[in-house]
């Protein structure tokens, strides 16, 4: 009578066992990638300190008051033109270029109000360049004041900021860590599967040795 060996074995006679790692490992393993990328780059690089001057469209005494708002957007697209940063860079004491690189301006679709802002790693510069660039803006206005009958007042000036605008590493680590699983559950749904056919022929195959048994007790 043959003996029929007991369960199921794998290769060299072994019991069969996944050689794959469970699949919520490769969630894991993205999301701990990513916190750890994600914090690196929080603590690497260095922050970025943001400052705000706030600059008002008032009308003259020949202009209607509603016309304010629509200057006020106006100016705000002008803010960050060439012709306005050439004459903003001598009180900036930086190129035109650093100013387009640094230099936002937003405008309130509620009030005639231009926020203009600059970003730069020093706290001071980012001050200098956004009231600079606020005057610069004032004086353009002023310039067509006769036509448009509006003009750009100083409403708060920037000052410098004590603390970054840039996110922490706190912040960057989860950030990483959320985009490291998403990633990871990407990979889970695309990667490739084995059959259950595979899977079967693969945990059946006998060992040469339990196989050289069988065959000598037949």
């Amino acid at each position: 009578m043959t003996d029929k060996p007991s369960g199921r074995r794998g290769l060299w006679g072994r019991p069969a066992r996944s050689r794959f790692f469970p699949p919520w490992s490769l969630l894991a393993a993205g999301a701990v990638v990513g916190c750890l990328l994600g914090g690196a780059y929080g603590v690497l690089k260095a922050p970025v300190y943001t400052a705000t001057s706030y600059v008002v469209a008032v009308p003259t005494e020949k202009s209607d008051p509603a016309l304010a708002s629509g200057f006020a957007q106006a100016y705000g697209r002008a803010a960050t033109q060439l012709a306005v940063l050439a004459d903003a860079q001598a009180g900036a004491g930086v190129s035109v270029r650093t100013l387009r690189r640094s230099v936002r301006a937003e405008t309130s679709p509620d009030a005639p109000v231009i926020a203009v802002s600059a970003t730069s790693a020093r706290p001071a510069l980012a001050a200098g360049m956004a009231n600079a660039t606020a005057g610069a803006l004032i004086r353009h206005a002023d310039d067509t004041k006769a036509a448009t009958h509006v003009a750009l007042v100083a409403f708060t000036r920037a000052v410098r900021p004590t603390e970054p605008a840039s996110a922490p590493p706190a912040v960057t680590g989860a950030v990483g860590a959320s985009a490291g699983g998403l990633l990871g559950g990407l990979a889970l749904l695309v990667r490739p599967r084995r059959s259950d056919e595979e899977t079967e022929s693969m945990a059946c195959v006998p060992a040469p040795a339990v196989a050289a048994e069988m065959h000598g007790k037949l």
